[in-house]
């Protein structure tokens, strides 16, 4: 399993869009969700790669899947 890079919150939302979740409610915070998972993204610039990786996990995806989805 490869690492993922840590990147700007708004690129992980449009790849999380991608793959099927939508923005359920914005704030300090962006949450997204599909109907069954939730997904809370900080909004912040870069988000940090551990972080990125646990929310990727959380969504369900491989860093693979992730990475195509960018």
């Amino acid at each position: 399993m490869g690492k993922i890079p840590g990147i700007a919150h708004l690129r992980a939302v449009k790849a999380l869009e991608r793959a099927g979740l939508r923005i359920a409610r914005q704030g300090k915070h962006i949450v997204m969700t599909d109907g069954i998972r939730i997904i809370t993204i900080p909004r912040h610039d870069p988000v940090d790669a551990h972080t990125m990786g646990g929310i990727v996990r959380d969504a369900g995806l491989t860093p693979e899947q992730f990475r195509k989805l960018l």
